[in-house]
């Protein structure tokens, strides 16, 4: 009976495939035949990289625009990391205060839109409160070593001030979504585990620290796995305050080429590279554990 069913579900599986590929052919066809459109992928190459008379083949605008989003979601991820823990923690303290502040917190940057986000928080942190420690001129003082460090692990000093102020925005905002994924980790611990740490006399940080969340961290793997791709996704929105991540680099090298479908459709496999990449390695990371729990 089981084999029955395998073999009904290899047949399922077979058609829908072949529908697919079908689907794709036609679709391929209508862009052939009804778009009144010159392919030219042979000159997408130049714009990933170009070959200079002094340092070789480097890095051009679509390659460049991809280590800014890989920059930008790394620092990104590394704020949004604590304080999606801190918000989670006040989001099951015992304290009504602490749950006051984790809820307001949560369900204001939950809801409302991340566009509308971006340009608040960035006219407000870019052009209030960064224009006073002046880390792009702090930046052109440092010393000589030290600045192609910045520029490699973070952006040139002219773009400084935008760039933090785009990882701050993006880091609230996926904050308040890490924070509920903690909450959900941390109230997913069975009540047994609870009472069992503290009839040992372990305090309440105790219990949180060395019993709670080494439990939840496992269960928080899969959907961190989901918000740290979805910030990766999310950085595009800052192209419209001029960071030049991969998406604003896309449409600056649309504006001047013209090449809109081969431009898009290479940036959407640089994009999933990026995010199949990261899904795939916390796919490691959850089978690690799984084994040394075991």
């Amino acid at each position: 009976m089981l084999s029955q069913r395998k073999s009904h579900w290899g047949y399922f599986d077979t058609i829908l495939l072949l529908l697919l590929v079908g689907a794709a052919v036609y679709i391929g066809y209508r862009i052939h035949t009804g778009l009144e459109y010159r392919w030219n992928w042979q000159v997408i190459p130049q714009y990933l990289m170009r070959k200079d008379p002094v340092d070789g083949w480097v890095l051009n605008s679509l390659l460049l625009g991809l280590m800014t989003t890989i920059r930008l979601s790394i620092w990104s991820i590394l704020l949004a990391l604590p304080l999606g823990l801190a918000v989670g923690l006040l989001r099951t303290s015992n304290q009504l205060f602490n749950r006051w502040v984790g809820s307001i917190y949560v369900n204001l940057l939950r809801n409302l839109p991340p566009l509308v986000l971006i340009f608040i928080f960035y006219f407000f942190v870019g052009d209030q409160i960064l224009p006073y420690f002046h880390l792009g001129d702090g930046l052109d003082a440092a010393p000589s070593w030290l600045q192609p460090i910045v520029h490699l692990l973070v952006a040139p000093a002219e773009q400084l001030e935008a760039f933090v102020a785009a990882v701050i925005t993006l880091a609230l905002f996926e904050g308040a979504y890490i924070g509920e994924i903690v909450r959900a980790g941390i109230d997913n611990v069975e009540t047994g585990q609870w009472e069992a740490a503290k009839a040992l006399g372990l305090r309440p940080w105790q219990v949180m620290r060395n019993v709670v969340l080494p439990q939840a961290l496992q269960r928080m793997i899969p959907p961190l796995a989901g918000q740290t791709i979805s910030t990766i996704k999310d950085s595009a929105i800052v192209s419209v305050i001029s960071i030049q991540e991969l998406t604003f680099q896309g449409m600056e090298l649309m504006a001047s080429t013209y090449l809109t479908f081969e431009v898009w459709i290479t940036i959407t496999a640089l994009y999933f590279i990026l995010t199949y990449g990261c899904s795939w390695l916390f796919g490691r990371l959850e089978l690690h554990l799984s084994k040394a729990k075991a």
